[in-house]
């Protein structure tokens, strides 16, 4: 797979390492090393980061839903301007975009404002998923591969591939390879919500999934050597 642009989704539970909850810096520091290096190599990186690590969702029915949602989704605001200012101690230029004003903090999404970042070689975060209720990261990082013509969206996650069955319940679970995404949904194997599966499915966006905790598994995936599972389109 030959990567040019790619989008890198993170969950904010990888991020938090043991501690379950907030930043674990060591963590990040090291995704921000492997990201430079993808970027040296000219491969343009977009970020879209899970909120897990601060909000679950509405937990109680004392919260309406779509209040639930919202702060989930500054959550992530909180998240990428983290994970931004970690990358650019590390020597990258960036920019956090977001589907919402939030002041000076970040930048209002367009496309051409997207790319033209993308073109002066920053790592460009999207934060604040759609910006609306309803609708998971996992929708938002499809959203965002679909209008930024990404080659590929890459789950970085705390499993090193997709498998028949949850391989924490059952040793004996099996490990895909590759797998089209129509199996995915067929097979309810939950790889990214239904919603985002659909998305991908229809506007023949590849998803590759691999373990975060791999050695060098984010620039082996940009590199287009997937050690996890191709989810094919």
């Amino acid at each position: 797979m030959e990567m040019k642009r790619v989008l890198l989704k993170l969950s904010g539970e990888a991020l938090a390492g043991d501690k379950k909850t907030g930043f674990d810096e060591a963590t990040v520091k090291e995704v921000a090393r492997q990201v430079k290096i993808a970027v040296s190599e000219g491969i343009e990186v977009g970020v879209v980061i899970g909120g897990g690590n601060f909000w679950r969702g509405r937990e109680s029915n004392a919260i309406d839903r779509t209040k639930a949602d919202q702060i989930g989704m500054l959550a992530t605001v909180m998240n990428c301007i983290y994970v931004s200012e970690i990358f650019r101690s590390s020597g990258m230029d960036t920019q956090i975009l977001t589907p919402f004003e939030c002041g000076s903090m970040t930048k209002l999404f367009s496309k051409d404002r997207a790319n033209k970042y993308f073109k002066r070689g920053m790592v460009v975060f999207f934060a604040g998923g759609t910006g609306h209720p309803y609708f998971s990261t996992d929708t938002g990082v499809a959203l965002r591969a679909i209008e930024m013509e990404a080659d590929c969206i890459l789950l970085a996650k705390a499993i090193d591939g997709v498998y028949d069955s949850d391989p924490k319940l059952n040793p004996a679970a099996i490990k895909y390879d590759t797998i089209s995404i129509q199996e995915v949904i067929d097979k309810k194997l939950a790889v990214v919500d239904l919603t985002a599966s659909i998305m991908c499915m229809e506007n023949h966006v590849p998803m590759a999934v691999f373990s975060l905790n791999e050695e060098n598994g984010i620039i082996n995936a940009m590199q287009g050597k997937i050690n996890g599972t191709v989810v094919t389109a």
